[in-house]
């Protein structure tokens, strides 16, 4: 059998609603009447109904199994997304524990319940009573401030950390500049990512990311850019997380990391953390801010996936502060992500990447504590690094080529 370039999908690209008064995260000010007509329009291009309905799919509720909803501060278009939820989660026969903020407050429109005003009482009993909690959902905008100690979903990481339960990261952002900047969510933006949850073959996502991960047991994987990088590495018998929308318990059953528990939807991403004593070779990265300095032709050199070379054009002092800054795992390779779904590849004719690398084709090469993927490099520090153009073959056969997802073709055995 040989491979053969599977073209990305070309989404459409719909007319923008006015996003005025409207932050990144949906977030609005509740008396503002102008900025709620806003937000409302905004909202008008999402199907609320259906989406809730592919979450409640995809979680496959069991009878009994106790469901909480994680929200952001201060309201927001999705706001409507709760009460369909809720109602889903009721007409399953699980146990609806109602919706808090990330850090146990109300949610605008949902009433409380018994477990949400427990939480609302403070973090003293959270670790108690989120320990019981089978399903949790983080909708958008339920992002923490690093700088406060502890939020309602940092306590449920520990939760799955402990081998229970399992979350939804059900994201509606990460839309990533070729610089690595993140940008602002538009109209254009929301139709990819509403295609990519409703019109997925989740089926077909499963197959290629099984597919994918027995390569990856077999052979030594090798990644290539036109700038210069050639690293390789071996993943062993390394956890690989088959980020393909599976919400069930079953799957989370099998679960051998955190990220196995926390089921990103949108899907798409195969991620694995290899044996790092095997990681040889260099990467080369795209322009972008290191240490608060603009930095290009930055090539960094690793010997058992460690750096041991920095070298850059310009701004290479910004690495080696950042690289201070962040500790030893600054300097430790974390990850190898490989995005395989066609409707979150790159849109054509456009200049950011989608969700985080979801997509077909789009590759991640990051840097620093890999704990989540199953690793023992601790620190927080994490820097992910994206590539629109690199080639990655596994024991010799072509996955990706020049950014491009590879198909294998049966006609061709």
């Amino acid at each position: 059998m040989r491979r053969r370039p599977i073209p990305l999908a070309t989404l459409p690209i719909v007319p923008l609603v006015a996003l005025a008064a409207c932050s990144p995260d949906g977030a609005r000010d509740s008396g503002d009447a102008d900025e709620a007509v806003t937000a409302a329009g905004v909202a008008a291009g999402l199907d609320f109904g259906a989406i809730s309905a592919m979450l409640l799919e995809r979680m496959d509720l069991q009878p009994g199994e106790r469901v909480l909803l994680v929200a952001g501060q201060g309201g927001g278009r999705w706001d409507a997304l709760v009460p369909l939820l809720r109602a889903g989660v009721a007409a399953a026969g699980a146990a609806d524990l109602g919706a808090v903020d990330i850090y146990g407050g109300a949610v605008a429109g949902a009433e409380p319940t018994e477990f949400t005003t427990m939480l609302a009482g403070g973090p003293d009993g959270w670790a108690e009573a989120l320990g019981g909690v089978d399903v949790a959902v983080k909708l958008p905008g339920a992002t923490p401030d690093p700088s406060v100690p502890t939020d309602v979903y940092r306590v449920l990481q520990d939760v799955l950390r402990g081998g229970h339960g399992r979350t939804v990261h059900f994201h509606w952002a990460g839309k990533t500049s070729f610089g690595l900047e993140e940008l602002p969510m538009d109209a254009h933006a929301d139709e990819v990512y509403q295609t990519a949850l409703l019109d997925t073959d989740y089926a077909a996502l499963t197959e290629a990311l099984s597919a994918f991960e027995a390569a990856l047991r077999g052979g030594t994987v090798r990644v290539t850019t036109p700038g210069g990088t050639d690293i390789s590495f071996d993943v062993g018998d390394r956890p690989v997380t088959r980020q393909d929308g599976d919400a069930s318990a079953a799957r989370a059953a099998a679960a051998r990391n955190l990220i196995d528990r926390e089921v990103e939807l949108p899907a798409g991403a195969a991620r694995v953390s290899p044996m790092l004593e095997t990681v040889n070779g260099a990467i080369a990265f795209p322009p972008a801010m290191w240490g608060g300095e603009r930095v290009e032709g930055l090539v960094l050199r690793f010997e058992g996936g460690r750096v041991v070379e920095v070298e850059a054009e310009t701004g290479r002092a910004g690495v080696l502060a950042e690289m201070e800054d962040g500790g030893d795992a600054a300097g430790t390779f974390r990850e190898l992500a490989v995005g395989l779904n066609p409707l979150l590849a790159i849109p054509d004719g456009v200049e950011w990447i989608p969700y985080y690398g979801y997509g077909a084709g789009v590759i991640r090469l990051s840097l620093g504590d890999n704990t989540e993927l199953g690793g023992s490099v601790g620190g927080g520090y994490v820097r992910w690094n994206f590539f629109t153009d690199a080639t990655v073959t596994v024991g010799g056969e072509e996955w990706v080529r020049d950014g491009v997802l590879v198909a294998l073709s049966a006609d061709d055995s």
